[in-house]
Formats: C-alpha cells, sequence, structure tokens
C-alpha cells in the first residue's frame, strides 16, 4: 500500500459508504498476505468498504479456510511463507474456479505469469487504494463463465497496476489478454 505518515481512513479518501453499497450483499475476502502490518491495514480498508475479511498468513492457511467457508474474492500476496502465492493460487483455482484472485505483491515481473495463470489482476505494491476497491468491484461483477474463461486461457479482461513512483502515480491500465 502506498505508504504515507499519517494512514487516512477509506471513509476519509473514498468519501462515505454508499446505500447501495451497503444493501448489497456482503463478500466475503480471502486476505493472504504474511505481513501482519499489510493484512491489518487491508482488513482495515475492507471491512471499512462492508466487505467481510477472512484473513490468512501463509497459503497453507489460506486454503484450509476457503475449503470450511464461502469466498467470493482472493487477494493473495506470492511472497510466503509454508506454501508461497504461485502454488497457493495454482490449488485455490482447482479447488474453487469460481474465486476470482488478485495477485497483490512487490515482488517484480509478474505481470506475464499472472496473465497465463488466469488471474483477474495484478497488483504491485506499494498499491493505490482506490484502484484494489475498483479491481475488486469490476471482478466481483462478473460473470461466473469469464472467471472460468480467463482461468481456461481465453481472451478476457486483465487488470493490472504496476507499482507506484514515489511522488507521481501511474495511471491504472487494462489489458487484453489474448492466449
Amino acid at each position: 500500500m502506498k505508504s504515507t505518515s499519517a494512514q487516512k481512513p477509506a471513509a476519509a479518501v473514498l468519501g462515505p459508504v454508499s446505500p447501495a453499497r451497503r444493501a448489497r450483499s456482503v463478500k466475503r475476502i480471502l486476505l493472504v498476505d504474511d505481513d501482519p502490518t499489510v493484512r491489518d491495514s487491508l482488513n482495515d480498508v475492507l471491512t471499512g468498504e462492508g466487505y467481510s475479511v477472512i484473513p490468512a498468513e501463509n497459503g497453507a492457511a489460506a486454503l484450509e479456510l476457503a475449503a470450511r467457508q464461502p469466498v467470493d474474492l482472493a487477494l493473495l500476496d506470492l511472497n510466503m511463507p509454508v506454501k508461497n502465492g504461485w502454488d497457493t493460487f495454482q490449488q485455490l483455482t482447482l479447488d474453487h474456479p469460481l474465486i476470482p484472485v488478485i495477485i497483490v505483491t512487490a515482488r517484480p515481473n509478474q505481470l506475464f505469469t499472472a496473465l497465463g495463470a488466469g488471474a483477474g489482476a495484478l497488483l504491485e505494491k506499494p498499491m493505490d487504494v482506490p484502484v484494489l476497491l475498483r479491481t475488486m468491484e469490476k471482478l466481483l461483477a462478473e460473470s461466473a463463465e469469464k472467471n472460468l474463461a480467463r482461468l481456461a486461457g481465453r481472451e478476457t479482461e486483465f487488470h493490472y497496476q504496476s507499482a507506484l513512483s514515489d511522488s507521481q502515480p501511474r495511471n491504472p491500465s487494462s489489458q487484453e489478454h489474448a492466449p
């Protein structure tokens, strides 16, 4: 996440939660990151936005949690102990192919791997929280067929946000994924 000396609450940055967002069914987000600071910060932002967050500190814990309870979307770090992010992604999408996955990582050069694997999005750390929230909303609104098509390597929209520079955020770009 973009670091600032004083993190503002999501509502201060994004405005109040809309009545439409409050009225929708609560979406369950599997948040997988071994860094407790990142996990706690994202948990605060997402719960403030009305999501139910299921935190996991590594891939093995994430797979256990996904097997025990429904998940609508996963936010997945790559550099983790016990079970790394790509191994977790592979097993999660095998067991639960309808769960869209956003890869959130500081690891460089993951764009083509994420495209080829069928991830819904790749957001590089530090990330722009409003971009994360918009990407989540887009993926949560997608049909099951579109998510399955992505995993099968068919052409579908892919969301990519490169890491932000110190003071100049880059505009996010959506890219078409062609097999």
